[in-house]
């Protein structure tokens, strides 16, 4: 669902924190771009009823999706929620192509579910970044 709208709200600016840098400037930053940008999407993803993960991301008119944000509540980290917000948005979306740019703690779970993974080197000092690539097959007609 479309949470961009609740922006403001404590729940999502609490799970929009768990995949911006620790810091309320960054957090604060990032809710103003989803704010005053349009091209930006902000999408929720509940289980019983109980919000427990977010995907910001842009979506360019090739139908190339390039993720910004995705963060699972840390009590529901492990459950397969990640792995379900993205088959979601990819069956909202259709997108043709998803990209992300993550650390080497997330990278893995990009892989578990078909990215394929290159590095991008140390992008900051001590800190190696990857690009993750998913190419979504067209379903047969």
């Amino acid at each position: 669902m479309d949470v961009k709208s609740r922006l403001q709200e404590n729940l999502i600016q609490e799970l929009l924190s768990y995949s911006v840098f620790p810091d309320p400037d960054v957090l604060e930053e990032t809710i103003k771009r989803y704010e005053t940008d349009s091209n930006m999407w902000l999408y929720g993803y509940e289980s019983e009823g109980i919000l427990v993960g977010i995907i910001g991301f842009r979506i360019n008119d090739e139908q190339e999706m390039t993720i910004q944000h995705l963060a699972v509540e840390p009590h529901s980290r492990g459950a397969g929620f990640g792995r379900g917000i993205i088959l979601e948005i990819i069956e909202e979306m259709h997108p043709v192509r998803i990209v992300a740019e993550t650390d080497e703690e997330t990278v893995q779970f990009y892989r578990s579910i078909g990215f394929v993974i290159r590095s991008l080197g140390e992008k900051y000092p001590g800190v190696e970044r990857f690009l993750c690539t998913y190419e979504i097959e067209p379903e047969d007609e």
